[in-house]
């Protein structure tokens, strides 16, 4: 992130939407709404063109949608922005798939403007998952629809210390630095090394991906599967 504000683009067909959303961030501090989207291939053309932290990318759209367009941003290499996905209802579907296609979390579209400007404080520092509660029953959801043969463990953890495996679980249970640094008894500093590490030799993007790895590889069981 730069010493700048968050720079915003919004996504989504409905312009009532991108104009209330424009506002309510415009009024935040620390964050600037530098463009608006019509649809999947307009965010994506428009990110390219305006380089913003995050983009709020409404899920269902016309013609090219919000999974297809986080799927293209997030493939990017050297791309930074991080995709916020909006939807109507938490356990949408499409959620599990956009969050599979690099999404960093998503916000229901009922709410405040505390909670958006949170949102995508949060997104844009990659550092916490969204709305943990509901973030980690979708990807318990999402782990047990793909439940498949797998490889030994330590195959699926990769280059990854007993240390860094011991984190990523930890990360995958919604446990935030102070957390996982007091359940191990670690200095923080110490904990937010681990994780940098743990996102580097993963190729991920931030928490909300190592959480979703985590559940995907099979290293954190679903509650009650």
């Amino acid at each position: 992130m730069t010493s700048g504000p968050i720079r915003v683009l919004i996504a989504d067909d409905q312009m009532m939407v991108r104009q209330g959303f424009t506002v309510l961030l415009n009024a935040e501090p620390g964050i600037e709404v530098v463009g608006q989207a019509v649809d999947g291939d307009d965010a994506v053309a428009r990110s390219a063109e305006l380089t913003p932290d995050v983009v709020l990318m409404d899920i269902r759209m016309p013609g090219t949608g919000g999974i297809e367009a986080t799927r293209s941003l997030t493939s990017v290499a050297g791309s930074a922005v991080k995709v916020l996905v909006l939807t109507t209802f938490d356990l949408d579907e499409y959620v599990y798939e956009a969050l599979r296609a690099g999404a960093s979390g998503f916000l229901l579209k009922d709410a405040s403007a505390e909670e958006l400007a949170h949102a995508v404080r949060v997104v844009a520092a990659g550092d916490a998952l969204l709305a943990p509660h509901i973030t980690k029953r979708l990807i318990a959801e999402f782990s047990r629809l793909s439940a498949a043969p797998r490889a030994p463990l330590k195959d699926r953890v990769g280059a990854l210390t007993e240390r860094e495996t011991e984190v990523l679980a930890l990360i995958a249970n919604g446990l935030s630095n102070a957390e996982i640094a007091a359940r191990l008894v670690l200095a923080e500093q110490t904990v937010k090394t681990h994780v940098s590490r743990i996102l580097i030799k993963l190729g991920l993007r931030d928490r909300t991906q190592a959480a979703v790895h985590a559940y995907d590889i099979g290293l954190v069981r679903p509650a009650g599967g």
